[in-house]
């Protein structure tokens, strides 16, 4: 009798034991996915800034080449009128308005290209950060496999 309960004592500690050490791995395992999904959180939370960044940046740029545009556009303008009502006759007035005109909308095109790269430019440095973290989960996930 003595022996019998000697062998479920050694028994019961021993799966106490067991289930002891397979609730710490378990535990550790979790504390381990808790501050890799905040970790990777945090790194999202870093990219959206980086990206929010590059877009602010952008966009001061743009508004201050769209002002600058626009200021010049008006100087442009009121130098045609003047030269205009200081024409001396009605071919040289065409002459002047042809010009302006030309002159006009070749800087209109050229804001215009100058626009579409600026704007690129922005959206694909502004989405670097993002796509990384796109990345970063894909390959977590596949890590997870």
């Amino acid at each position: 009798m003595a022996n019998t309960t000697k062998n479920a004592q050694d028994t019961i500690e021993t799966m106490t034991a067991v289930n002891n050490e397979a609730f710490k791995e378990g535990f550790e395992k979790s504390i381990k996915s808790i501050n890799d999904v905040s970790a990777f959180q945090k790194d999202n939370l870093d990219a959206v800034i980086a990206s929010a960044t590059v877009a602010g940046k952008g966009a001061e740029k743009l508004n201050a080449d769209t002002m600058n545009f626009a200021k010049k556009s008006m100087e442009d303008t009121v130098a045609a009128s003047k030269a205009l009502t200081s024409a001396k006759s009605v071919q040289e007035m065409i002459e002047l308005q042809t010009n302006f005109m030309k002159s006009s909308m070749d800087a209109y095109m050229s804001q215009i290209n100058s626009v579409t790269d600026l704007y690129a430019g922005t959206v694909k440095d502004a989405m670097a950060p993002l796509n990384a973290r796109v990345s970063a989960a894909v390959e977590m996930v596949q890590s997870q496999r």
